[in-house]
Order: structure tokens, then sequence, then C-alpha cells
């Protein structure tokens, strides 16, 4: 018998049935609070920012970015440390996996333009947007199916951002903090209402056969 063949099999088995079940690790509350993050933090954004900064622009929306992926993310680390067993872990790994390189692209795409030219930054939140949409539609396999809107809203937020993007005009906040706030907000409903209404609507179910 070729066992690492067999267990390649096995592993493929795995991936196909993974795909065809709903990741549920995603929870609509965290998800809402790391879009109102984004919106705060576009209403907070010091004027000197927009009017002469383009480093320091980049650089807090850096620092909020990472603080609204901690929040968005907070209950998918806990339950990874504290609750899921290996296949869930593995399954976490993998929904993961398929968001991370369209933000390390961005990531990339944010250091070099900012290195070739500061010129360049207004384009930023145009890519960001488009490199989040790329990171949700990947997802999309794992996620319920109107998860494509959110990532089409995206797209689509990335698109309209790059056209009106013009070096000399102030970089608004609005741009990078609106964009992310609603689709976050977007996303958030999308979950509440395909996966967490679902489940408490179950839950009742099960406890009036019980009674």
């Amino acid at each position: 018998m070729d066992v690492p063949r067999a267990l390649a099999q096995i592993e493929a088995i795995h991936e196909q049935l993974a795909k065809g079940e709903i990741y549920r690790g995603y929870r609509s509350l965290p998800v809402a609070a790391s879009g109102l993050i984004g919106i705060g933090a576009a209403w907070l954004q010091p004027a000197a920012l927009a009017h002469g900064d383009p480093v320091g622009f980049v650089l807090y929306w850096t620092v909020v970015a990472a603080g609204a992926v901690i929040v968005g993310a907070s209950e998918i680390a806990w339950n990874y440390v504290t609750r899921e067993d290996s296949a869930a872990r593995r399954r976490t790994r993998r929904v993961i996996g398929q968001f991370l390189p369209s933000l390390c692209g961005g990531a990339v795409i944010t250091a070099s333009f900012v290195h070739l030219s500061a010129a360049l930054v207004p384009l930023l939140p145009g890519v960001w947007a488009i490199c989040f949409g790329i990171g949700a539609f990947a997802s999309r396999p794992y996620l319920p199916r109107a998860t494509g809107f959110v990532a089409l809203f995206y797209y689509a937020a990335g698109v309209v951002l790059l056209w009106i993007a013009r070096g000399p005009e102030p970089l608004q906040g609005w741009w990078v903090g609106g964009t992310f706030g609603l689709g976050q907000l977007l996303a958030a409903m999308v979950l509440y209402w395909n996966l967490e209404r679902v489940q408490g609507s179950g839950a009742m179910d099960h406890e009036e056969e019980i009674d």
C-alpha cells in the first residue's frame, strides 16, 4: 500500500469537504467593531496629515489597520487557542491563509510607493480597498455566498478612489476609514444574517422540540 499517496488523497478529501462547509470563526460583533474603528479614525485623523505629510498619513493608517485587525480577529484567535481541536485549527489556518496574500501584497505595494515617491501615496487608499476585496473574494468559498457582495463593494470603492486620486489635493481620512468602515459593517451584516441569526433560530427550534 502506498501510504504517502493514501494520506495525500485523504488530505484532498478533507480539503474538498472543508470547502463545502461554511467557516464560522468570523463573528459579526468584532467585524463591526473593526469597521467602527476605521470610521472613528477617519473622524479623528489630524489635519496635518492631509495637507503635507503623506508618510505620516501612511503610518497613521497602518497603525489603525493593525488595531482593526486585532479587534476583528480577536474571537478567531481566542477560539483557536482555547477551544478548537486540531481539525478546526487546520481549517482556521486555511481560511486565514486565503486572505493573507492580498494583505501582504498591499503591504509590499505600500512600502514600494512610499519608497519611490510621496506623490504616489494618494493612490494607496484605492489600492488598499482593491487588495482587501481580493482577500474577501479569495475567502468566499469558506464564507456565506453574500460575501461576494462585500468583495464587490471593496473592488468598486477601490476603482473609484483610484479614479479620483489627485496628487496635490489633501489626503482625506474618509477615503480609507469610510471605505473600510462601511465594508466591515456590510460584512458584519452578512455574517449575522447568514450565520448567527440562523444559528440562533436553530437553537430556539431545538429548545421548543425538547419542551
